[in-house]
């Protein structure tokens, strides 16, 4: 993998935007996605819906939709439908929004003005709140879901120090929130399409890695849950996550040593989590595999716990957790 290069800086806001909404069986929801960029104060230069292989009315639903630019590709996942929308768009910013969401009405706006604010980002994005189709509010807000709000109002928009350092602690960007430089995203390589899950992180990180970004502490973005999500698969979400973390360690292992990022521990955290998913679920020769590889990267004391522990005979092991049920072992 080649090492990312840092884009140019932008030294004025261009309020020049593409957006791009990848679709895949959201016939019922990509009108109002539409209509929720419509109502920006700052309106965009393209709309850029691309088709991921839809089965439904898709189609047909976009061609009743004046103005928007609409591409189809065979089956191949988000990643693949927004490098395809990232490879069309002419704007010199890119927003990104999938098709069941919907933006606030200051969505732009109040990123544009923090792009006014601190010129040297490359990379804004946004707080979202998760709601249900009847308009209950499940989520308030994300970023304080995952005790992050606070860090963010303290920087009301500023470049957020190693950035890149706290992507890989906790991956506090939504994607339908982001606001992108197109080159940093062309520098960046786009989406890696052969990851499902952490895709965006591997990408968020190799652009924070090389310029400065920020999140701002304000919903931005509401995300529908609703039985047709593409919820995450556990077994393929852990296997993709080792993925992106070797990946991390090939391209950055001394370009994130500033930011104190460690990435062999990178690699054992991320298969300590695969091993510990097929320990819990008896697949031992499995566990063993991921918990093997986590330790050959850096030896944890998580890692060798449960790599001895799968290495005991399965009715050793089963009597083991009935003796310490009220505990666990997952500790």
């Amino acid at each position: 993998m080649t090492r990312p290069t840092g884009p140019a800086r932008c030294d004025t806001v261009d309020p020049d935007i593409s957006v791009v909404i990848p679709s895949y069986q959201s016939a019922a929801w990509l009108p109002a996605a539409i209509a929720s960029v419509r109502a920006q104060s700052f309106p965009v230069r393209e709309i850029i819906v691309v088709d991921d292989g839809s089965r439904d009315d898709t189609p047909a639903v976009a061609a009743r939709i004046p103005g928007i630019v609409y591409l189809r590709q065979d089956n191949a996942g988000p990643a693949a439908a927004r490098n395809n929308g990232i490879a069309r768009a002419q704007g010199t910013w890119v927003a990104f929004l999938d098709a069941d969401d919907s933006w606030t009405e200051d969505r732009l706006a109040d990123q544009l003005a923090a792009l006014a604010r601190h010129p040297e980002l490359v990379l804004v994005a946004s707080d979202m709140r998760e709601v249900l189709p009847d308009g209950q509010v499940l989520t308030p807000s994300v970023l304080a879901k995952h005790g992050l709000l606070a860090r963010f109002e303290a920087l009301a928009g500023a470049p957020l120090p190693m950035a890149a350092r706290r992507l890989l602690e906790k991956n506090f960007i939504p994607t339908g929130t982001v606001l992108v430089q197109r080159a940093a995203l062309t520098a960046a390589g786009g989406f890696p399409a052969h990851i499902r899950w952490g895709e965006d992180l591997a990408l968020w990180t190799r652009i924070a890695a090389q310029g400065a970004i920020t999140c701002l502490p304000k919903v931005h973005m509401l995300r529908l849950q609703h039985g047709a999500n593409a919820t995450a698969a556990t077994r393929a979400m852990l296997v993709d996550l080792v993925t992106v973390a070797r990946e991390v360690a090939d391209w950055g292992r001394e370009t994130l040593r500033p930011q104190g990022v460690d990435v062999d521990r990178l690699i054992a955290e991320a298969c300590n989590d695969l091993g510990y998913f097929h320990f819990d679920r008896g697949e031992l020769a499995l566990a063993r595999a991921a918990l093997a590889e986590g330790l050959a990267s850096r030896l944890t004391r998580r890692g060798l716990k449960y790599r001895l522990l799968a290495g005991l005979p399965a009715p050793l092991l089963r009597g083991l957790r009935r003796f310490l049920a009220p505990s666990g072992l997952a500790t």
